[in-house]
């Protein structure tokens, strides 16, 4: 199939997009995210930054990290946890600003992409402390792959928090050679009954086709780690029976929206960045249908109506390199709510989609200066990122002037 970028209409974050390709390239560790950044196909056009003062928040830098991963804010006191993808877990306390290390993190094989990722507070945190961790761990003969473990948080108000009772529930297969496309990204359905995974395809490619392993795809499991009931392919046994949705390439993001429709941010190739609505059942059409290109040139069919796969609702190219997703529902920024918010690695901004129900429309974008790796929304409604490796600072966004 001949390309069409130029004569098709792009759905393009807001950046300025030459100056903050070249400083998307900053991360010995997390090569491809550099990468990701890199196009700049002919044709491409692409808004005007908003201006820092028509920003409708202040930001205050208020904590750094070394290389941070992700963050999740602990029901009850409110106070933050953050991975390190070296393999450290923090414990903030928002009120004082304190943090100590948690002991007890697993071991982790911390090369290019993989380290520590993901933390997610599982529905009985308030009772037993029990969260979520991903992480990557090694195999045989030099493979890797993610996996994704339960403890409980001991201590959690002491000098001295740790894991304790870390249990593996879940592991990515196969194992493989490399150290990019893990994702493991975690998310809780609404109803706090399912877990669900991002498993990226390890820069593999056709095994996202192949529904007899868990690359490329996203899974849907117990709280417990076992395959859910009713997923589309439970009958069909092994890693099949994990899968709800394939065809993915490295989703980075993941999250529920207020509505319980699940949705997913997915680094393209050479551009098409995705955002997407995740069905049961959907296949996503990676490596057979992309909105990119292949890396050196080579190309790959878009998507088009009647190709079998599930087109993303929005895509972006130049790349953004999305590597988070918030879907917003607080009270502090009213006009946001339901709205889903990317953390721009490459594109080193905060972008913003108007989500209504099951459609994506107008995008907006807040440049920030530097890769913006996770989002989260506090309890009292305002809105935190962590930049990536650099200055890897901890950012506390509100309304503007105070309103």
């Amino acid at each position: 199939m001949t390309r069409r970028r130029r004569s098709r209409p792009l759905l393009l974050a807001g950046l300025a997009a030459s100056a903050a390709l070249v400083a998307g390239c900053s991360s010995d560790g997390d090569t491809e995210d550099a990468l990701e950044g890199g196009n700049t196909a002919a044709g491409a056009q692409t808004a005007a930054a908003v201006p820092e003062d028509e920003r409708p928040f202040d930001v205050e830098p208020v904590d750094t990290f070394g290389e941070p991963w992700a963050m999740a804010f602990l029901p009850g006191s409110g106070d933050l946890l953050v991975t390190e993808r070296s393999g450290v877990l923090h414990l903030r306390d928002q009120e004082t600003g304190a943090r100590v290390e948690v002991a007890g993190v697993p071991e982790v094989v911390a090369a290019g992409q993989g380290g520590l990722g993901d933390v997610l507070p599982a529905p009985s945190y308030a009772e037993d402390g029990a969260l979520y961790l991903s992480w990557v761990e090694a195999g045989d003969s030099g493979t890797s792959g993610a996996v994704v473990g339960r403890a409980r948080l001991v201590d959690a108000d002491g000098a001295q928090p740790r894991l304790e009772g870390l249990e593996v529930v879940w592991r990515q297969a196969p194992k493989v050679d490399g150290d990019g496309h893990f994702s493991h990204r975690l998310a809780l359905d609404p109803d706090g009954q399912h877990l669900y995974v991002s498993s990226g395809d390890r820069q593999q490619g056709d095994p996202a086709q192949d529904t007899t392993n868990t690359l490329g795809s996203i899974v849907r499991l117990t709280l417990d780690g076992e395959p859910a009931p009713g997923n589309p392919l439970a009958g069909q046994g092994d890693a099949s029976a994990e899968i709800w949705s394939w065809g993915h390439r490295n989703p980075l993001g993941l999250e529920f929206s207020p509505d319980g429709t699940l949705w997913s941010s997915e680094m393209g190739p050479e551009g098409g960045d995705e955002l997407n609505l995740v069905e049961p059942g959907g296949n996503y059409g990676w490596p057979e249908a992309s909105n990119g290109s292949d890396y050196g040139g080579g190309e790959i069919p878009d998507h088009a109506e009647g190709d079998g796969f599930v087109a993303p609702l929005a895509w972006w190219t130049p790349s953004i390199s999305p590597g988070s997703l918030m879907v917003y529902d607080g009270e502090a920024f009213p006009d946001w709510q339901g709205d889903a918010f990317l953390g721009a690695l490459s594109g080193e901004a905060l972008v913003r989609v108007d989500l209504d129900g099951r459609t994506a429309g107008a995008i907006e974008a807040w440049d920030m200066g530097q890769r913006i790796r996770a989002v989260e929304q506090a309890p009292d409604g305002s809105v935190w990122l962590l930049e990536d490796a650099g200055s890897g600072r901890l950012l506390h966004l509100t309304p503007a002037g105070g309103s």
